[in-house]
């Protein structure tokens, strides 16, 4: 375990063939992307990880700057790279289920949101994309009580956390689903 912990932090170090680490090409990277300059953080991602392609927060990071850029199945396959290297990083799902959620990918978002919101309690995010993939979910019967169940706690949990924004965006979303559900789900 030593040597290959040892191993990955040597990789880090080493110059690629663009004269950077893969450290130093990932922090490059990360300064783009807070610059707003995604197409340049991609590029920079990319050479991070052709130099360290065992770096999950490398292809997370591409795939967020890939999401800004609205390239969804690029964004798509660069966060399943990153749960694929990081199966534990709840974070990395979850955003990889809002992505599967804007691709209209629902039994996918599903899949991975399911796993967040019993793995890391708390998570308003996790909950109301979670209830968004339920609610848009044709390929079964219709989960209303899980649907209202979750749109309710992300609301909760939005306004625990002072993010009145979301909270009122996902209460809409949840007038909207009471609405079409029945007002017997409220109880």
């Amino acid at each position: 375990m030593k040597v290959g912990l040892f191993l990955a932090l040597f990789l880090l170090q080493v110059p690629t063939a663009w004269g950077l680490s893969s450290e130093q090409w990932f922090q490059e990277g990360n300064r783009l992307s807070s610059a707003g300059q995604f197409e340049e953080a991609v590029e920079a991602y990319e050479k991070s990880i052709a130099g360290n392609a065992l770096s999950p927060v490398a292809h997370y990071n591409m795939g967020i700057a890939y999401k800004n850029l609205r390239q969804l199945d690029k964004a798509a396959a660069s966060i399943e790279k990153s749960v694929e290297l990081e199966p534990v990083n709840m974070d990395a799902r979850v955003t990889l289920g809002n992505v599967y959620n804007l691709q209209e990918r629902w039994a996918d978002a599903i899949g991975q949101l399911n796993i967040v919101v019993h793995r890391k309690r708390g998570d308003a995010q996790a909950h109301g994309n979670l209830g968004w993939a339920y609610y848009n979910y044709r390929k079964g019967p219709p989960f209303k009580r899980i649907v209202i169940l979750n749109l309710s706690h992300a609301v909760e949990l939005f306004k625990e956390q002072n993010q009145l924004q979301a909270a009122e965006a996902t209460q809409k979303i949840l007038d909207e689903a009471r609405n079409k559900f029945g007002v017997s789900l409220i109880q």
